[in-house]
């Protein structure tokens, strides 16, 4: 296995990531800016060698919490500590910048990143039922400070 490496990038580079997870296809470069607007942001690209392997988008929702939009890892990087070392990218950016607090909401049809949230000290705080059981949100926060 080749390294991963992890750096940042920009709203082009963030929306050709997000194309190569078929869960989270479907952003602009615009739709994403959108989003995020003005907002403090940290958007990251992981590779393995020159291939994308995942991505990770978040952006303040307030001063003392960061909150984690979109992450994914692409179908040939599951299973190789891309999602681990994104988080831990997001963590440590989110710390060294004051934030207190992490947020993330995911859902039951995504059952890795469940794993992944609990295996680091996320807790649950919140089920938003949506129309069917594999849609329902839950929302994690995890204090950082």
């Amino acid at each position: 296995m080749s390294s991963i490496q992890i750096k940042t990038c920009d709203y082009q580079e963030a929306a050709h990531a997000l194309a190569q997870i078929p869960e989270l296809m479907g952003e602009s470069p615009e739709s994403l800016a959108a989003r995020i607007g003005d907002k403090p942001a940290l958007l990251l690209v992981a590779y393995e060698g020159e291939e994308i392997a995942g991505v990770k988008l978040g952006y303040a929702s307030d001063e003392h919490t960061f909150y984690i939009w979109l992450a994914g890892v692409a179908p040939t990087s599951r299973g190789k500590g891309v999602a681990q070392a994104l988080l831990n990218a997001h963590q440590t950016w989110a710390k060294e910048s004051g934030y207190a607090y992490v947020t993330v909401k995911s859902r039951n049809k995504f059952p890795a990143m469940l794993r992944l949230l609990i295996r680091n000290g996320y807790d649950i705080v919140e089920c938003e039922k949506k129309d069917d059981q594999s849609n329902y949100r839950l929302h994690f926060i995890k204090q950082i400070q």
